[in-house]
């Protein structure tokens, strides 16, 4: 097999799991939801109409061997007891079982339908399988075998062995009720996918072409059997399984093997685990290298959404992911907790703060950024940043503190300066602090304090610039300024800060008393020009040639706000998530064709979808260029996007509980005041002053 059909399979191979891990929770969910509504349904009319429901049980329906009462009152407690827990995902075999036995009798002691016997298959795979990622079954599973709970252990090993065991029979069962159903089609396509499905041939290709040979009374439950068939596989009794073992016995790749690699395999280091950092290091996970991941921290920070953090709507732990955990299934990634201090290209190392140095190959600087004062860095202490989750954690800190020192305080003058809260730079992070701010001083704190109205709290966002989100085309940023007005927000527009200090800030001349001061305003990249020994640009970023790669130092390269490539059309590209992915996986595939002996790919070219931007709890602003899009609806495709593309499904679903909840009851969950109880930290040591790469942007 050559290279590139090799890489084809590989990445046909990868879908797959991808495809299972990407829709069959919700798969999972649907059919449990279904399941449950159809049920209770039935239930709640039998309880209305006790007196039909009898006669049914007598008439209808009997069951020989059970009088018709008792029937009638077991079908009852079934259909309205079960369904609950079905659509929780609680006990979910336990809640199954009795719901199958009563599908069964509908379908052999009344009227036998293909619709009931799908019903029985969906129930059949519950009791077998169990509920899948989106249950309490699922969240409970780890610590559950090993609680003080008794029998808990033994019920636990006694699931896996049912589902280890009847798993392989309940597929097979599946995929012959498909086919038996599809052959009585009388349609010659249905009898050739019967065959198909029968020997487990194509099984996930030939249930999504069934999908049209929809049964009586089945407009729904059958598609969920297709899809359960389709997503999760025909089991281990079928010719796809058997013709899979002989293909990657024989090219090894192709079932996620790859070759032990030998000690003196080409080592790539990647420094940052931001979303460059990870983006390089799976690009390069069948790569024939060995993979080093450097970052002083040990976790994965989504910061699009950190400013939540700050202002106590989310916790640390909805977006912050252990990098361990996202690179546990590549076996050629290593991670390590460190701080780089510094790079000896000569000797191709890189050096740590507790003296290792890590040799390398090839070198992928991902460090990111860090909040920039434009030379005032002693105003840092005063007016911290967000940029790590310490950042966010001191913010919401200073925030919630300072209604309580209000509240503490009988002097009206020092209540206002604690109750003014001043916002420094208009960019994206700018605006969502401030219009969150705004919303949590007037509903979520509304009716907790005495002394003070939070809602009276003043939120002035500063902007150098002669408008907001100076990126963002100028309607846009108009309607940005005119939903943070109507939340209470002063907005200052072509107003530069000259002074902040303990008190209060000083702009454009004037003195506001403010007790609370967080800066938004300009970002410098890390110290890794330095580590290179090369010239930086005015914010400390490193030049890059088209590939990415340092010119001078091919083997190192430099992406996300680390570097200044002008990827974008010959514009440089922006500091966002998505360009930095985009440089991860690019640089990923040159660092492959130098390993392969493959040409080097194009250049790296930038692909801008869209910028967003929120502004409190029901709007926002959305630029895809020809399409603009602001207030709800923008609002609404603002949460999707960044709920997709968070760390792990217990961040998505946590996060989007969390949203849910404070949407509807306007209280944000995390209000925690940590750390030291003074006002703010006493001035460190500053790092040397560099310049910021935009004002107040």
């Amino acid at each position: 097999m050559n290279d590139r059909l090799l890489r084809t399979a590989v990445a046909a191979r990868d879908a797959l799991p991808l495809a299972q891990k990407a829709i069959g929770p919700a798969l999972d969910l649907g059919v449990r939801l279904w399941l449950a509504q159809a049920f209770w349904v039935s239930g709640i009319v039998k309880l209305h109409d006790w007196e039909q429901a009898l006669y049914l049980a007598r008439y209808e329906y009997p069951v020989p061997w059970l009088n018709p009462v008792p029937a009638a009152w077991i079908g009852a407690g079934i259909e309205l007891l079960y369904p609950p827990l079905l659509a929780l995902g609680l006990a979910t075999r336990l809640a199954a079982l009795p719901m199958l036995a009563l599908v069964l009798v509908a379908q052999f002691a009344y009227r036998p339908l293909d619709a009931h016997l799908v019903q029985a298959a969906l129930l059949a795979w519950l009791v077998v399988m169990g509920a899948g990622p989106l249950s309490l079954d699922r969240r409970l599973a780890r610590g559950l075998p090993d609680s003080a709970l008794p029998f808990a252990k033994p019920a636990a090993r006694l699931l896996e062995a049912v589902t280890r065991r009847g798993g392989p029979a309940v597929q097979v069962a599946l995929r012959l009720l498909v086919a038996g159903i599809a052959a009585r089609s009388g349609d010659p396509a249905g009898t050739i996918g019967a065959l198909l499905l029968t020997l487990g041939l194509g099984s996930r290709l030939v249930a999504l072409a069934l999908i049209w040979l929809m049964p009586a009374g089945a407009a729904l439950s059958w598609p969920l059997l297709l899809g359960v068939v389709a997503v999760f596989g025909p089991g281990p009794l079928s010719l796809d399984r058997h013709i899979r073992h002989t293909i990657v016995r024989r090219w090894p790749r192709l079932a996620g093997v790859t070759p032990p690699l030998p000690d003196d395999a080409p080592h790539v280091v990647v420094v940052g685990g931001g979303f460059g950092g990870l983006a390089a290091v799976r690009g390069l996970a069948q790569a024939p290298c060995r993979v080093t991941l450097i970052d002083r921290r040990n976790h994965h920070l989504f910061q699009p959404l950190l400013y939540q953090v700050a202002t106590a709507s989310l916790s640390p732990a909805d977006i912050a992911t252990p990098i361990r955990s996202l690179l546990r299934d590549q076996a050629n990634a290593r991670v390590l907790l460190g701080r780089v201090v510094g790079v000896d290209s000569d000797a191709r190392a890189v050096r740590l703060e507790d003296g290792r140095a890590v040799p390398y190959d090839h070198l992928v600087l991902a460090t990111g950024a860090r909040h920039g004062y434009f030379g005032r860095e002693e105003w840092e202490p005063v007016a911290p940043g967000l940029k790590k989750v310490e950042d966010a954690t001191e913010i919401r800190r200073r925030l919630l503190l300072a209604f309580e020192e209000a509240e503490n305080s009988d002097a009206p003058d020092e209540q206002r300066a604690f109750l003014t809260f001043v916002v420094v730079g208009g960019g994206p992070t700018g605006v969502e602090l401030a219009g969150a701010i705004a919303e949590l001083a007037r509903h979520g704190l509304e009716g907790e304090f005495r002394a003070i109205d939070p809602a009276e709290a003043r939120v002035l966002l500063v902007q150098s610039a002669p408008r907001l989100l100076p990126t963002f085309p100028e309607s846009l940023s108009a309607e940005a300024a005119a939903s943070l007005e109507a939340l209470g927000v002063t907005v200052l527009t072509g107003s530069a800060v000259e002074a902040v200090e303990e008190g209060g800030v000083t702009v454009s001349g004037t003195r506001i008393a403010a007790r609370t001061v967080f800066w938004a305003a300009g970002v410098v990249a890390s110290p890794a020009a330095r580590w290179l020994g090369v010239a930086g640009d005015r914010a400390g970023r490193v030049p890059v040639g088209p590939d990415l790669s340092v010119p001078g130092l091919p083997e190192v390269f430099a992406l996300g706000d680390t570097a200044l490539s002008h990827g974008w059309d010959g514009q440089p590209v922006p500091g966002l998530a998505p360009a930095a992915k985009q440089g991860g996986a690019h640089v990923a595939r040159v660092i492959r064709a130098r390993l392969e002996g493959r040409p080097a790919p194009a250049p790296f070219r930038y692909r801008h979808a869209g910028s967003l931007a929120t502004i409190g709890r029901k709007a926002a602003v959305a630029d895809f260029g020809r399409v603009r899009l602001t207030g709800a609806a923008a609002w609404w495709l603002w949460g999707v996007v960044h709920i997709l593309f968070l760390s792990g499904m217990r961040n998505r679903l946590g996060v989007a509980v969390e949203w849910f909840w404070a949407y509807l009851t306007l209280r944000q969950g995390t209000r925690l005041i940590t750390g030291p109880a003074d006002r703010a930290p006493k001035p460190a040591s500053f790092a040397p002053p560099a310049p910021a790469l935009e004002r107040a942007s």
